[in-house]
């Protein structure tokens, strides 16, 4: 990095390196708080597929009764999904709230009874499949996040403040040399004034 060996860089690198040093902690806090979101909402994960699975063996169970029933199919289909926005480390992740269907309308005399406890498995299982694909959603978001901070914070404490350090170290050791010349010459200069002087006084 090429800089000018100047009072004036001086006070520039001075200003950065506050900046820098001021910044970094904010960064490193905020890549903590999405790792940790992360890892929380990777266990809610894992216990939310867990529960879809479960539900999906007892919706199997019910699979050889279905061809008794009206097809159900189309009592499935999500009219809305319902998510919210929590703020996490200043970015906005979805959080699923509910999934909304449309009501089911069957003859009650004709329909099985147990076509109802199929029906609210089934909804169930879509439900749990919309909320695992919002947490999904968020976790990639998050990671996306993730990224970003985590380059930043390298490029703070790897580039940046070891460059403004470097920097403000060569101009003092510039400056001082400066400063140790402009000593020396002026000593030089008032000897030379002196002998002369004194020549002029043998003289």
């Amino acid at each position: 990095m090429k800089i000018k060996l100047s009072q004036g860089e001086l006070k520039r690198q001075r200003d950065a390196l506050r900046q820098y040093e001021r910044y970094l902690p904010t960064l490193q806090l905020k890549k903590q708080m999405l790792q940790l979101e992360i890892v929380h909402q990777q266990n809610v994960l894992r216990v939310k597929t867990k529960s879809f699975h479960e539900i999906e063996v007892t919706a199997e169970n019910w699979s050889g009764l279905l061809v008794e029933a009206p097809d159900v199919r189309q009592w499935l289909i999500p009219e809305k999904i319902v998510a919210a926005k929590r703020n996490i480390a200043g970015i906005d992740v979805p959080v699923f709230e509910r999934v909304d269907f449309e009501p089911a309308e069957y003859d009650l005399f004709i329909t099985p009874l147990w076509v109802d406890a199929v029906l609210d498995t089934l909804r169930d299982m879509v439900s749990l499949r919309e909320e695992i694909r919002v947490i999904e959603k968020g976790v990639s978001i998050l990671k996306h996040e993730l990224r970003i901070t985590t380059q930043r914070v390298n490029l703070f404490e790897k580039i940046k403040i070891p460059e403004a350090k470097d920097a403000i170290r060569r101009i003092k050791i510039y400056t001082g040399d400066q400063m140790t010349n402009a000593v020396g010459r002026s000593k030089i200069a008032k000897n030379k004034t002196e002998e002369a002087d004194s020549d002029e006084v043998v003289v």
